[in-house]
């Protein structure tokens, strides 16, 4: 079969013309093509192995090229890569691999086309198109990747036993793949990630992030969660999901299974959002129920203070990932500890209730919402038309609120310098008590977010305070 029209694009007669000028053979592999027969639009980076030098290749091409793209050289890997408008290319060898058990650091010796198609995670990703002068276009596909790809099954070339040992990461991408594509993962592959899913130790928990995030990232983000969790890749991972799932039965009652809930919220979210963070907020949002789940026989079942936990969780979790901890890390905490907080005001929309809210989450308050929204999971119509009504009414008076009191990222209308020379104040606890009366004044609704009233609500807290002001 020929895929001519697959690579009208003028970066392959290009790299064809190089090839040749070098006298290698050299073809398209993986993402592209498989990208090309699913029709999954543009390609932002191509993959090309040469049968010799990649790196040589790679400069070639850079020469043939009007304004001759400078080459990045990854001598290590034997690998370079250049930028062709906006697309990335990498050039690589075709190789050989093999592995010791300990690394996923294979040795690697040059190879043939076949042996560089051996040697690839999956079907799909071994597919090739030649681009030599004489079969240009022509689809090179050993393992029946196309036939694959029709069925949508994610299938290693090999014995899967060893592809997955032999680079554990490889697992992850497979569930990676089967989430993105909503492909199943063919039965002994399936089983062969749950016999070797111990090997994930061996992956630096960067590698791993990476595939998380891009499950994350996907449009129905549960598949891959429920596959890392059947596979008992997500207890060496993420323990703390794990710990989720089930349900506990005292005296009759019950609590519900609140993995399952998650993997729903993250589906909720998915079509509202794009922001990564916000997802991770919606997966780790109740992973303080399980460290606070305790029953009584008065009430049932509790998770009292499971959101404070949460907030707790989320720190050692990515410090153990090797996840940012920085504002990406604090937002996503402050989300798992206010995400019960609409919930509970919703029951009863005050403008007080509304303030505080909208103070304590600042500019991420229409994120705290778009969280809380999706944590509406309940299966009885009334309820889920109730609670989502509800929001609404919390969503509008936040906006009233906020054009009349102008609360979010809150800056007190009276600073200390100004109380300081109001009462001839050198810096003391004094300055503080006085700010924390004005600042929930406002909050309370007592007195407008103005300057005026805040002076006159400081002159009076000064006198409470038996402070004399200044002449």
């Amino acid at each position: 079969m020929n895929y001519k029209h697959a690579l009208q694009n003028k970066i392959f007669k290009i790299i064809s013309q190089s090839a040749k000028e070098l006298h290698l053979d050299s073809y398209v592999i993986g993402g592209f093509v498989r990208d090309f027969i699913l029709e999954r639009g543009t390609a932002k980076d191509i993959d090309i192995v040469a049968i010799g030098s990649g790196i040589e290749l790679a400069k070639q091409v850079a020469k043939n090229i009007p304004n001759q793209p400078k080459v990045q050289v990854f001598k290590t890997y034997g690998t370079a890569m250049l930028r062709y408008e906006d697309i990335e290319i990498e050039f690589v060898g075709a190789r050989k691999e093999s592995y010791n058990e300990d690394s996923r650091n294979p040795v690697v010796e040059n190879g043939s086309l076949q042996d560089d198609q051996n040697r690839r995670d999956f079907t799909i990703n071994a597919l090739a198109l030649d681009l030599s002068e004489e079969n240009f276009g022509d689809l090179l596909d050993p393992f029946q990747g196309i036939e694959d790809l029709d069925a949508k099954i994610i299938k290693t070339p090999l014995n899967p036993d060893i592809t997955y040992s032999d680079d554990p990461l490889r697992m992850m991408r497979a569930i990676r793949f089967a989430t993105q594509l909503d492909f199943i993962i063919e039965k002994d592959s399936l089983d062969a990630i749950k016999r070797n899913n111990e090997r994930i130790h061996i992956i630096t928990k960067e590698r791993i992030v990476v595939e998380l995030n891009k499950i994350l990232e996907s449009k129905k983000p549960s598949i891959g969660f429920l596959l890392l969790e059947e596979t008992g890749l997500l207890k060496h991972i993420l323990p703390e999901l794990s710990a989720l799932k089930g349900i506990d039965e005292v005296d009759g009652q019950k609590h519900k299974d609140n993995f399952y809930h998650t993997l729903e919220v993250v589906d909720n979210i998915a079509p509202n959002t794009d922001n990564l963070w916000l997802r991770w907020a919606a997966l780790l949002h109740d992973i303080g129920k399980a460290p606070t789940k305790r029953f009584s026989k008065k009430v049932g079942w509790t998770f009292h203070s499971h959101e404070f936990e949460g907030s707790k969780m989320v720190y050692r979790l990515f410090k153990r990932l090797k996840m940012p901890l920085n504002d990406k890390m604090k937002f996503v905490q402050k989300m798992v500890f206010m995400s019960s907080r609409p919930i509970v005001l919703a029951q009863d929309v005050t403008d007080s209730a509304v303030r505080r809210l909208v103070f304590d989450a600042g500019e991420y308050v229409d994120d705290l919402m778009t969280l809380c929204e999706a944590d509406i999971t309940t299966k009885n119509p009334h309820k889920f038309k109730k609670y989502h009504n509800n929001f609404k009414i919390v969503r509008e008076k936040i906006v009233e609120v906020e054009e009349r009191d102008s609360v979010r990222n809150f800056q007190p209308p009276i600073s200390g310098e100004e109380i300081m020379k109001a009462f001839n104040l050198k810096p003391s606890k004094e300055i503080g008590l006085i700010k924390e009366v004005i600042k929930e004044a406002i909050l309370e609704g007592e007195i407008p977010n103005e300057f005026d009233a805040a002076f006159q609500l400081m002159l009076k807290e000064g006198e409470r305070l038996g402070l004399t002001k200044s002449e």
